[in-house]
């Protein structure tokens, strides 16, 4: 029996169960079995010809990359375009772009990488449409702007799913379990949190299913079957979203206050074709990449106020002297921070300080 074939048996035998208390972990330990069967084929794919073919492999550049994710002729080409000055191809009919397009959006000191990916099609996690080529690119996105027209913002639903089935958690963090294998002494559970969606019994089947027959196990949060299994793939990433509503000229404005009353997500209107609501969007992904502003003051001199350098937010002042040069905190004797993150201008901070946006740092 195909691996294919394994994972319809369990979902027809998810289909015929009945959802309740009872049945609660026999349902959590058939989906830990289906996902560990798409574990198997994807790295079988891996080890046979590779996740991307030519033409979808582009290599990260700049502060963060952001991929555009949308069913064909949604209009994410004319966005690239109007966002960084591209000159991805354009058309008034079905997958017009065939391959990976970059483009670079300038804002506010950042260089942020602007993919435009071809359009997903239902089934394209199973690979209908190159669907798999097309959505490996997704995995190294810092934010995937998920992209619908104000005819079918419903189709939201079927991209978010399209990107869980290849192990993207759009939207959620990591879950707070430690699970460390051990060479011997069985399964041992520590239990922080007083579980409700999950069991021992539940949790050790799982962890056998997965070959962690001798391990430790630490909750700090509650979570379902879905995402202790998270834990356990290899495969996993955890990566923000922002929903944009395109083609909004199209439409009168009843028919967009309609979708705001329907909907159940936070959204940007806009209409790519006619630069509406771009700088706002541009505002929201720059906030949703949680990005900020560092002046870096050379030693007996004023702050560079015209090319900050941009980083994640929560990084530290070794995170900061990395993305300089690899080797500057070999050499680096302390560091002096002016800004809201100090408690003095001019604080002198070690390598674990957290700067915040706007500050000014010196290097000794």
């Amino acid at each position: 029996m195909s691996i294919q074939e394994k994972i319809k048996a369990i979902e027809d035998e998810i289909a015929r169960t009945q959802v309740n208390k009872a049945t609660n972990r026999h349902l959590g330990v058939l989906k830990a079995r289906i996902a560990r069967l798409r574990e198997q084929e994807r790295e079988r794919i891996e080890r046979g010809k590779g996740q991307v073919g030519d033409g979808y492999a582009v290599r990260k550049d700049g502060d963060a990359t952001i991929v555009l994710l949308g069913l064909p002729s949604v209009g994410k080409s004319t966005l690239l375009n109007h966002l960084t000055n591209s000159n991805s191809k354009v058309g008034a009919y079905d997958f017009t772009t065939l391959t990976v397009v970059p483009g670079v959006l300038k804002y506010r000191g950042a260089q942020i990488q602007v993919l435009d990916i071809p359009g997903i099609i239902r089934g394209a996690s199973e690979g209908k449409g190159l669907g798999k080529r097309i959505l490996s690119t997704t995995r190294s996105a810092d934010l995937l702007l998920v992209i619908v027209d104000v005819f079918n913002p419903g189709i939201r639903k079927v991209l978010l799913d399209e990107i869980r089935n290849i192990g993207i958690r759009p939207d959620e963090n990591p879950p707070n379990i430690q699970i460390e294998k051990r060479g011997s002494g069985g399964i041992i559970i520590t239990d922080l949190v007083g579980m409700t969606e999950m069991d021992e019994d539940g949790m050790k089947e799982i962890l056998r299913e997965y070959r962690y027959h001798n391990s430790r196990v630490v909750v700090r949060e509650d979570v379902d079957y879905d995402r202790f299994v998270d834990v356990l793939l290899k495969n996993t990433v955890y990566i923000p979203t922002l929903t944009v509503v395109n083609k909004i000229d199209m439409v009168d404005e009843e028919w967009v206050e309609k979708l705001g009353e329907d909907a159940d997500y936070d959204y940007v209107a806009i209409s790519a074709d006619n630069d509406i609501n771009l700088e706002q969007l541009k505002e929201r992904m720059f906030e949703r990449l949680d990005l900020i502003r560092l002046y870096m003051r050379p030693k007996g001199e004023d702050p560079d106020f015209d090319e900050p350098l941009i980083i994640r937010n929560g990084s530290t002042v070794e995170d900061v002297a990395n993305k300089i040069h690899r080797d500057l905190k070999k050499t680096l004797r302390f560091t002096r921070v002016w800004g809201k993150s100090a408690k003095f201008g001019g604080q002198k901070v070690g390598l674990s300080h957290q700067p915040m946006d706007e500050d000014i740092i010196t290097f000794y």
